[in-house]
């Protein structure tokens, strides 16, 4: 059924929104992905951060970016500070090192909040399209589509639907247990 390909779809976009959202959290260690979306200045050009330099993570507390130009370091601490991340790029003339901070207990139990939060976000927009799926069977059945089939693909997007759920909690108990291990 088209229906369920489309619904498929939507769970499947919701989800790798979710994995976005959760990469760019950051919890406690050095991650390349906590600078995804940072654009630079190149020339005139937004261009993102990735695409003028190499960014790796030397240590599980520092971010390593050498820029492939020089005169591309100004512009890129530029970028790191308005991005407003909450973290502090210092250069020594050849490349920016970012020191990641250990997490407070405190600012731990904020992150895990936002995590909460973002999955609640990710489950109501699937409980929306099961909502609009369903929907459009009744309206199939008042045209025409027998009671059983009907019945029949409510129970296999709810089975659908269960393990979407099941997913987004196992992703939201990996990034706590990331986030609250010290």
């Amino acid at each position: 059924m088209i229906l369920f390909e489309e619904a498929k779809e939507k769970f499947d976009k919701a989800i790798e929104h979710l994995k976005n959202e959760l990469m760019h959290i950051r919890a406690g260690k050095a991650d390349i992905h906590l600078l995804d979306g940072i654009m630079v200045d190149y020339y005139g050009n937004k261009t993102p951060l990735n695409q003028v330099s190499n960014i790796n993570t030397p240590d599980a507390r520092t971010i390593s970016i050498q820029p492939w130009e020089k005169a591309m370091i100004p512009v890129i601490e530029k970028a790191i500070m308005e991005a407003n991340i909450g973290l502090n790029p210092e250069n020594n003339g050849e490349l920016i090192r970012i020191f990641i901070p250990p997490l407070s207990e405190e600012t731990r139990k904020e992150l895990v909040k936002k995590v909460k939060h973002e999955g609640e976000q990710t489950r109501i927009s699937i409980r929306n399209v099961r909502r609009e799926i369903l929907e459009s069977l009744k309206k199939m059945k008042k045209e025409g589509l027998p009671e059983d089939l009907e019945k029949r693909k409510e129970e296999e997007l709810e089975e659908m639907v269960k393990d979407y759920m099941k997913t987004i909690d196992d992703m939201l108990e990996k990034k706590e247990q990331d986030i609250m291990k010290i």
